[in-house]
């Protein structure tokens, strides 16, 4: 994939990367992305929002975590069908779990869940352009105690995605999208 990618060209060629080949994404290479996608918009610059990612050495240690939230009965499978159920997890070359928090307030609850829905499509498309490819989840297991435990999640927090990022050898094709004549109505109109 060739980078330095016009806005317009990264968000109409970025596609969601479910089948990832496992290469490790580097954690400069992911810092970087996260530094970029900061300078997402977000009312009174709360910038409300943080992130827990793991890369490189840390994936091991995920991976039995998402292996006991996320394979039922997975002790009972044998080595050969666990790696199977397990290669949605493990072959994606990182992971960061986006964390707001519960603001009591829905107008503030709100606009900090778009903030933090801004960030990470900066980070999607950030990582599009160096040939990363990611794919944004929200599996019911970020709310599992266990889980926020894990990622040291404090009271008033709420995880609100899981986006895998890796590399790919097989680029999806795009599904068609609705046009603006499909979505606009003109005011008054």
């Amino acid at each position: 994939m060739t980078t330095k990618l016009t806005v317009r060209e990264a968000i109409t060629t970025r596609r969601s990367i479910k089948k990832f080949n496992g290469q490790l994404v580097k954690r400069e290479d992911l810092l970087n992305i996260i530094d970029d996608a900061a300078w997402a918009p977000n009312h009174g610059t709360r910038e409300p929002w943080r992130l827990v990612v793991a890369c490189e050495e840390q994936l091991p240690k995920l991976h039995e975590l998402l292996r006991d939230l996320a394979v039922p009965k997975w002790q009972e499978l044998s080595d050969e069908a666990l790696a199977t159920q397990m290669q949605k997890f493990t072959l994606a070359g990182g992971y960061a779990f986006m964390v707001v928090p519960e603001d009591a307030r829905q107008k503030e609850r709100l606009e900090d869940y778009a903030a933090a829905s801004s960030f990470l499509q900066n980070m999607q498309l950030l990582a599009w352009d160096k040939g990363i490819g990611s794919c944004w989840k929200t599996p019911g297991f970020l709310d599992v105690p266990k889980f926020r435990e894990a990622l040291g999640i404090k009271p008033g927090e709420r995880v609100i995605a899981m986006l895998q990022l890796g590399y790919f050898d097989e680029l999806p094709k795009g599904k068609e999208r609705k046009t603006a004549t499909d979505i606009v109505a003109f005011f008054g109109e």
